[in-house]
């Protein structure tokens, strides 16, 4: 029996079936959070170096159209050779990312491991430092002698419940230590496992794109899929022009940070100044995460050295907010001050560090999309876009009319003169 889909009966039971279908599939989502939840993460594991591969890609495409660009003039004098400009254009972005790698990798990483050797064997150091310092505010101030003497009992009562809850658990720590150092090292094979498959992703860009394309146009109607691919296209450019010139920025930073301390003499100049750097690129938050545990580790280590690294921090920050940021950010992010703050507490809320970092153009991008659409409304409605058009007047200051202070005698002289004149007017009338 031949179905016809055309029929009216038969389209509302299919959509009934899918409408149920759907249902089951949510119930199932709902009730098998943790099982879906763990295949998601062994999917997104299994594909990690792909999503390596993309991102770095990514990132690397603007210097890669760059330089292509400037070899199509000395290989394409003669015929075009498109495959030959891309294949050495590819080769040169990678040369200079593997260089820069390198040249971080091998600056940083033993000064960053020398200050944690450091940190480490210094421990008893700082311990006493820190002792001499509550032992200097005590002689300061007495009175804050005498009320931890009369809690010196609960204290001890807490800091020993505190380890015997910490020792039965050590193992535990140590094996969460260890399978942090596996899924470092993990990471580290995915991301070079990335590095090769990104040159695969940038040597065929156009066909990739070619093929989302094509699925789009497949999957939605023509409309729908012209806008579908505009918002693609606005996504790329906030995303791509955020983290690009956030990356700049916080290069700069990082850089401006580790010249000031080594002037200023600060210790653990390259851990702060990688610290300072990192943390920069989450817009709002960023200085204040950075800030704090570099402080906490001056204050363990050298106490004096605190207060001229949090005004210098200061003064780095307000150049970066007030001058740097702006020059190299432009007006990429085209929303206030509060949205900002709004996009990355729910962006880290839901997605921890990267959703701090990419909750800003995202947000940028669905706000520009909304105000896309109210405009479209409002001259559909023949009403103005335009935002100052709406800003309630001020209230217009109520003026009290003088009151007029009448005088009986001129208002009896008025009414005279115009008696005069009306008589004159007849008498004059009765000559005639």
């Amino acid at each position: 029996m031949k179905i016809n889909w055309n029929e009216k009966y038969t389209t509302i039971s299919a959509y009934t079936v899918l409408t149920f279908v759907a249902c089951i599939l949510v119930f199932a989502l709902i009730f098998n959070f943790t099982a879906i939840g763990g295949w998601i993460s062994t999917i997104f594991a299994s594909i990690a170096p792909l999503i390596w591969g993309l991102i770095i890609a990514y990132l690397l495409n603007p210097v890669m159209m760059w330089i292509e660009k400037r070899l199509k003039k000395l290989t394409e004098k003669n015929k075009p050779r498109p495959k030959l400009s891309r294949i050495l254009s590819v080769i040169v972005t990678m040369i200079i990312f593997i260089a820069i790698l390198t040249t971080l990798c091998s600056i940083i990483v033993p000064q960053v491991i020398d200050s944690l050797v450091g940190i480490i064997g210094n421990l008893g150091i700082y311990f006493n430092n820190i002792e001499k310092w509550v032992n200097g505010i005590l002689e300061k101030y007495p009175e804050i002698q005498s009320t931890i003497n009369s809690q010196i009992k609960n204290i001890e009562t807490t800091i020993m419940d505190a380890v015997n809850q910490i020792m039965p658990q050590i193992s535990e720590i140590i094996k969460k230590i260890t399978d942090g150092t596996l899924t470092f090292i993990l990471a580290i094979k995915d991301f070079l496992i990335g590095v090769i498959v990104s040159v695969y992703f940038l040597l065929d860009k156009e066909h990739f794109q070619a093929q989302l394309k094509k699925i789009v146009y497949a999957f939605f109607p023509k409309r729908a899929s012209s806008g579908v691919l505009k918002i693609c296209k606005q996504v790329n450019v906030s995303i791509s022009g955020f983290i690009s010139g956030k990356i700049v920025d916080s290069i700069i930073i990082g850089c401006l940070c580790f010249i000031c301390m080594t002037i200023m003499k600060l210790d653990f100049t390259i851990l702060i100044s990688v610290i300072v750097g990192i943390t920069n690129i989450i817009p709002f938050f960023g200085p204040f995460i950075g800030a704090i545990p570099s402080a906490v580790l001056l204050l363990v280590a050298t106490p004096k050295q605190v207060v001229p690294f949090l005004i210098l921090i200061f003064i780095i920050q307000q150049l970066d907010g007030n001058i740097i940021g702006p020059k190299i950010l432009g007006q990429s992010i085209g929303i206030s001050a509060f949205w900002v703050l709004f996009s990355i507490l729910v962006g880290g809320g839901l997605f921890g560090f990267t959703g701090m970092i990419l909750g800003v153009p995202i947000f940028a991008v669905v706000y520009s999309l909304i105000s896309e659409l109210i405009e479209y409304l409002l001259e559909k409605k023949s009403m103005p876009t335009a935002t100052s058009e709406y800003v309630p007047l001020p209230p217009e200051p109520s003026i009290s009319k003088p009151v007029r202070s009448y005088n009986i005698r001129k208002i009896i002289n008025k009414a005279n003169n115009m008696i005069n004149k009306k008589t004159k007017k007849n008498n004059h009338k009765k000559r005639k």
